[in-house]
């Protein structure tokens, strides 16, 4: 099939890049910065676009059958918010993509993107109003709600294991069932035809933070030291970060969400272990 994926060069997006590649798609990759990928270069075609721009959006899913967007701000920055990418982005694209004619809409969300305590993380937030706009637009649409992935979970305990103490958020015990992108990947391209379906999907194994933890100081031959932290104080560390306009604050309210709400999903899929990605990847330098 004709197939426009944008984000294409992120983590995610260069995974399922790879997928559609390997099952035969035509694809057209698009995203702001542009790279060569091993073992797939001028096997589908590329374009530089700023989704956040309307004019570079416009008419570039001419042709395309099926539109995958992974597009998100994942970061922190000064000069745009995630109501810019992660809302505004996707609209462009989707406007563009019922200009065009295009049948299905495949959107990467995030799980619980619609809760109502989450309505004051705009990370969570933008998300939520992209998928009510999809979901108005009138095409087919999937909509993927991950948990959370293998490498995001790791990055974040490593500086902690580095330091030899991690600290969690609250009181009680949070879980998680983290997805590989890679499985992920694949699960998005079986299932970019289907119609109107929302999927909360995870990986197959369902950790707390704290065992998560134990496992990584098991990696790196550590004692386990963990400690607990009341969860406002990331309230404060956002405020500081909004007064000081860092583009921070978002980020850290993304964090507080997910280390102190349950990001366990009902679909599980996958054939990748998180306890075995942790005793490969896990290490941090010595």
């Amino acid at each position: 099939m004709k197939v426009l994926l944008a984000g294409a060069y992120g983590k995610l997006g260069t995974d399922v890049l790879k997928t559609l590649v390997r099952e035969g798609h035509d694809v057209l990759a698009v995203d702001m910065v542009t790279r060569d990928i091993d073992g797939i270069e001028g096997k589908y075609e590329k374009k530089k676009v700023d989704v956040t721009k309307p004019e570079q959006v416009k008419g570039i899913c001419a042709g395309r059958e099926v539109v995958i967007t992974t597009v998100g701000l994942t970061g922190s920055s000064a000069t745009v918010t995630n109501y810019d990418v992660d809302y505004q982005g996707n609209l462009n694209i989707l406007n563009d993509a019922v200009k065009e004619g295009v049948k299905n809409f495949a959107y990467v969300s995030v799980l619980k993107a619609d809760d109502p305590k989450a309505a004051g993380v705009s990370m969570l937030d933008a998300k939520a109003k992209f998928e009510k706009k999809l979901k108005e637009s009138g095409l087919q649409y999937t909509i993927y709600r991950p948990t959370g992935y293998f490498y995001d979970i790791v990055k974040v305990f490593k500086p902690m294991i580095a330091k030899g103490k991690v600290t969690l958020l609250g009181k009680e015990p949070v879980s998680c069932n983290v997805i590989d992108t890679t499985d992920l990947a694949d699960f998005m391209v079986k299932h970019m035809l289907d119609d109107n379906k929302t999927y909360n999907i995870g990986g197959t194994e369902t950790y707390t933070y704290e065992e998560i933890a134990n496992m990584m100081f098991a990696v790196n031959g550590k004692t386990p030291n963990i400690s607990r932290a009341p969860v406002w104080l990331f309230d404060v560390l956002a405020w500081i970060q909004k007064v000081k306009k860092t583009g921070k604050e978002s980020i850290i309210r993304f964090s507080k969400w997910t280390l102190s709400n349950s990001m366990v999903a009902d679909t599980e899929y996958g054939k990748l272990s998180f306890k075995k990605y942790i005793e490969e990847n896990g290490k941090v330098d010595a």
